[in-house]
Order: structure tokens, then sequence, then C-alpha cells
């Protein structure tokens, strides 16, 4: 409004009573009133309230004594909420959907031992799916497409969430490496659990 004020010449007439107090400005003359319509006015601040201090849904406060299942449903969603939690649910799917929720877990638990590997492994969760021949579902420098509105999707959201904020143990716990049963690479590497159709070694 103040742009176009400025751009005509306004008479006191037409922006409000003869009597009412004028501001001046080298192009132009501006009532009191308009003025205050068009800037901004300073806003009274008010004490959050209750509901702005209730904690958002993946927020929730979790039981300690919450089994797997459980927690999964707590956390389900299409959203992960980030790059790097996209990376490990995307890691989380392509290697286990088809899993038991231990296995998923397992796999995520995986690929975060090795982001905090203290540099045996790249140091995020993409850079651990990046890293080369290390994952066989990537292809070049961008991850491949999921059907976000899958219960399956949502589930390795879930679970990358719940490896995340480290809120479950897996019998996998210390295990940076895994293979699908039906192979048998004969790596030299200690085992330590095998869950659904993995194998998980440190």
């Amino acid at each position: 409004m103040l742009a176009a004020l400025s751009a005509s010449s306004v008479a006191p007439a037409q922006v409000g009573p003869a009597a009412e107090p004028l501001i001046s400005y080298p192009n132009i003359t501006i009532a009191d009133s308009v003025v205050s319509e068009v800037l901004p006015q300073p806003k009274e601040v008010l004490a959050p309230s209750e509901a702005d201090e209730a904690p958002v849904a993946d927020e929730a406060p979790v039981s300690p004594k919450a089994d797997l299942a459980s927690l999964v449903a707590q956390f389900r969603s299409s959203d992960p909420g980030s790059r790097e939690l996209e990376c490990l649910a995307v890691g989380i799917y392509f290697e286990s959907k088809s899993e038991p929720l231990a296995g998923q877990l397992a796999v995520g638990e995986v690929i975060a031992n090795r982001a905090n590997s203290k540099g045996r492994f790249p140091s995020s969760y993409c850079g651990v799916l990046f890293q080369r021949s290390q994952f066989s579902f990537i292809r070049g420098r961008s991850l491949p497409a999921v059907p976000r509105s899958s219960r399956q999707w949502q589930t390795a959201v879930a679970i990358a969430k719940i490896v995340h904020k480290d809120l479950k143990d897996s019998a996998a716990d210390d295990a940076l490496f895994f293979h699908a049963k039906r192979v048998s690479p004969r790596w030299k590497l200690k085992r330590v659990a095998a869950i659904g159709n993995h194998i998980f070694y440190r």
C-alpha cells in the first residue's frame, strides 16, 4: 500500500479527516491512521498454553518396557522427517521389508552401527548406503523410489526412528555386516545372530 501511495500524489482529504495529524515525507503525505494500518504493530507476547507444550505424536513418551510391535505402531508414518532417517528407512525397506520386525530392526542396527563406527565406514546413514558396492539396491547417487503409502514403507520408517532413538535392543546390536541365508560368502567374521532370513556378523 505504501508503494501505491508513493507512486501518486495523495491529497489529505483522501486519507482521512482534515483535523487528523499528518506525517510528511519528501514525496508523500500520509495520515497517521494509514501508517498504522500499513505498518506492522507490535503484538502482545502470550505465555505458551498447555496445548502448545503438548508433545507431537512422534515425541510421545515411550515406555522402556514397550515391545517392538507396540513401538512400531507408535512410530509408523509415511514421512521419515529428515533425509538421514529417509536413508535409514530406505535401507531397512529394501533389505528387509518382508522380514519379521526383529529382522528389520537388526538391518537398521547394521546401518546405524556402520555410521557410528568412528571412521571404519561413512559417518552418516546416507553415506553408509551410498558407499560403493555395499547395497545392491543403490544405483548411482539417488535413492530408489518407494511406495510411501504402503504399510511396509511405513513400518520401515517406524523401525528407522526406533533405531535412531535407540529405543529397542536387537540380537544384532553390534553387527556391522549381514547376508541372506541363501548365500555363503565365507566371511572370516564373528557371527552374532541369525534373524529371519539373514545372518549378522561383527
